[in-house]
């Protein structure tokens, strides 16, 4: 990193937070070089991580297409477990003020029948935080028991659907029990940075290029096919950043982006569906796989966020 004015310090708000968050990004980053979703680079040091000052652009819906089909691979990288946290981290993460179970980044043991992503999402996404929610007047009780009741669901299985394809196919390939997705954690809007590929020349040749076999024309013999769009160094590009990196279902972050809005979303599910087709339904799930920010932001912010919640929350009760 050069000069100050060309980069940004971030220092660790709880112990740890930067030193996650470095974590994070280089699970993140690993898919670049198979087309995955460029990823900011850092470096780091004792309580802080430096990372370059991104020029801004403008999402057009070539550049959210090809964010699609990239973060389509960044997701089918994987992970051993529904809430791994990153390699090298064993600790507690946080959202805000809000502890979020993460486990080792290690499988379910071998004796023992994998949990299915409805049991993680109801006991370390949601649950967790009814008892906090309601003594602070974020949730009333009514709000609170639909919650229960979409919670007693999950565990019953009701809203547990497949990965994205390519996510199924990899975890099939690597011979995993379970496919779990390897995900940006917090994706809202603001964590997707707009950049001019042209300011880019840190990430590999074929970072943000999407699959080369594409779940949905699967190649079994003969040279890689590049799927079109994302490679044009004047193009403008989508760059994770501030993850949660941990295993969860694609459809978690993919339904995070429209909590807050964003350009040009449908284009985007448009160029992840066609190279990893989306398990039918997905869309009646969107607001269901929010449900886990939105509570978090109750608890933070208040009643306003726990009746939005809970009116969410009755959909799936």
């Amino acid at each position: 990193m050069s000069s100050a004015a060309s980069t940004i310090r971030k220092h660790d708000d709880v112990p740890g937070s930067t030193a996650l968050e470095a974590l994070g990004l280089s699970w993140l980053a690993e898919p670049m070089a198979d087309g995955g979703a460029r990823v900011v680079p850092v470096t780091t040091g004792p309580g802080w991580i430096d990372e370059p000052r991104l020029a801004a652009g403008s999402v057009n819906a070539s550049a959210a297409e090809a964010f699609g089909r990239a973060l389509a691979v960044t997701h089918a990288a994987g992970a051993p477990a529904f809430g791994a946290a990153p390699p090298g981290w064993n600790g507690s993460t946080r959202m805000g003020r809000s502890q979020v179970r993460v486990r080792p980044c290690e499988p379910e043991p071998a004796d023992a029948a994998p949990r299915r992503w409805g049991e993680f999402f109801a006991d370390d996404r949601l649950a967790p935080y009814l008892r906090p929610c309601l003594d602070q007047g974020s949730l009333t009780r009514r709000g609170a028991a639909v919650i229960e009741r979409v919670c007693e669901r999950l565990h019953d299985g009701d809203f547990d659907a497949d990965q994205p394809a390519l996510v199924g196919r990899a975890a099939r390939e690597r011979g995993e029990r379970v496919a779990v997705a390897r995900t940006h954690g917090d994706l809202w809007t603001g964590n997707v940075m707009w950049v001019p590929g042209g300011t880019i020349d840190w990430a590999p040749p074929r970072a943000g290029r999407g699959p080369s076999r594409p779940a949905a024309r699967p190649v079994e013999d003969g040279p890689e096919t590049d799927i079109p769009g994302g490679r044009g160094r004047g193009d403008v590009v989508g760059v994770l950043i501030d993850p949660l990196a941990q295993g969860a279902h694609a459809e978690t972050d993919l339904a995070a982006l429209s909590v807050f809005g964003q350009r040009h979303l449908d284009r985007i599910y448009a160029g992840y569906d066609e190279v990893s087709p989306l398990a039918a339904g997905w869309r009646e799930r969107v607001g269901l796989h929010q449900l886990h920010m939105l509570i978090i932001h109750a608890f933070l912010f208040g009643a306003s966020y726990g009746a939005e919640t809970a009116s969410v929350a009755r959909r799936y009760a």
